[in-house]
């Protein structure tokens, strides 16, 4: 394989991860019973603690795009970077026409940590290989 594929393929096994390990999570939540059936109903601290499982779950896609892509640098993490934080603009979009998803300030996580929290993914993998 091409290393360019592998960059490419790295970089969806990354974003694929994050958004299976955040909405399973989600699920679970709501299955057990932690997070009400309504979003809106959710408390200040539920919203809190979902951003952040969110956000360690953004460091764990940084981390496995940087483990596959296998190059050594944090160019593919970087790119997966760029997608979250598109994607977060984009909820933080969409709240604005559906305000009743939750506060504005647990839309606004996404994008604030999705830079920070996947090149952190990608530090913790470089680092161990520097040692």
């Amino acid at each position: 394989m091409s290393p360019l594929w592998r960059r490419i393929l790295a970089i969806v096994a990354g974003f694929i991860a994050v958004a299976l390990l955040s909405t399973g999570m989600d699920a679970r939540m709501n299955v057990t019973g932690v997070f009400p059936a309504e979003p809106v109903a959710m408390s200040a601290a539920l919203f809190a603690f979902a951003a952040l499982y969110r956000a360690l779950f953004t460091v764990a896609g940084g981390a496995i795009t940087t483990k596959l892509s296998g190059d050594g640098s944090y160019r593919p993490a970087q790119i997966l970077s760029l997608v979250g934080l598109l994607g977060g603009l984009a909820g933080v979009a969409a709240w604005f026409s559906t305000p009743d998803l939750g506060p504005l300030w647990y839309a606004l996580t996404i994008p604030v940590s999705a830079v920070p929290c996947t090149l952190l993914g990608a530090w913790l993998v470089l680092g161990q290989r520097q040692t």
